[in-house]
């Protein structure tokens, strides 16, 4: 039988695991440079310090938000992850495509809190979290379908994985819809969730 180069291809699950960790940690770090320390030139007391912090406070509720989200999916990429027994050329490309939606994530953040009053910027924002969402689910659909998992898998494992990532889709979902009401309500309830699936951890959850 002739060995084709799609054979051979995307088989090594460490170097796409230390690509993953390097996106992941630089999309952390991007998140971070986008907060901008206030104009040293209209600081002249305390209290204008203060003032300008405050109204930076948008500005810190999108950078949480948004880094506590990247934990969520770095931490969710990375139990897939740890269940596999092998890789190929198809599902290092579903990753690398999860990946990209990791990158545009400091994009849609920028966007939000610079228009965190907009409908539009929340949903564009949201559209990011579907489709790292949708990604990682897809990720773990083939990685079913084409039998990469270690055989000591159970039923309830894979069962959980996927409970994990279909409910926070739907509570993001119903936090964007929120926005018909205000963009603040949106973005308090996603952190929300988001607190709560990384706290979580710490308790006996089933999902």
């Amino acid at each position: 039988m002739n060995t084709t180069y799609n054979h051979l291809a995307g088989q090594s699950i460490e170097r796409l695991t230390a690509l993953s960790d390097g996106i992941f940690g630089v999309a952390m770090t991007l998140l971070l440079l986008q907060l901008n320390i206030p104009d040293k030139s209209r600081i002249f007391s305390e209290s204008d310090l203060l003032h300008a912090l405050a109204k930076m406070t948008p500005d810190l509720l999108v950078y949480l938000m948004s880094f506590i989200t990247l934990g969520i999916f770095w931490v969710g990429q990375q139990v897939q992850f740890k269940l596999l027994k092998r890789s190929d050329r198809h599902l290092t490309w579903i990753n690398l495509a999860f990946l990209f939606a990791v990158t545009i994530l400091p994009f849609s953040t920028r966007l939000l809190a610079s228009f965190i009053n907009e409908r539009t910027a929340l949903l564009v924002y949201w559209s990011n979290l579907f489709l790292l969402g949708f990604l990682l689910y897809a990720c773990w659909g083939y990685m079913r379908r084409a039998h990469l998992m270690k055989d000591d898998i159970s039923d309830e494992t894979q069962a959980a994985i996927c409970r994990r990532i279909l409910s926070a889709q739907s509570l993001y979902a119903f936090g964007a819809a929120l926005c018909i009401f205000s963009t603040y309500w949106s973005i308090g309830f996603i952190v929300l969730i988001q607190l709560n699936y990384a706290i979580a951890p710490g308790f006996r959850h089933r999902t």
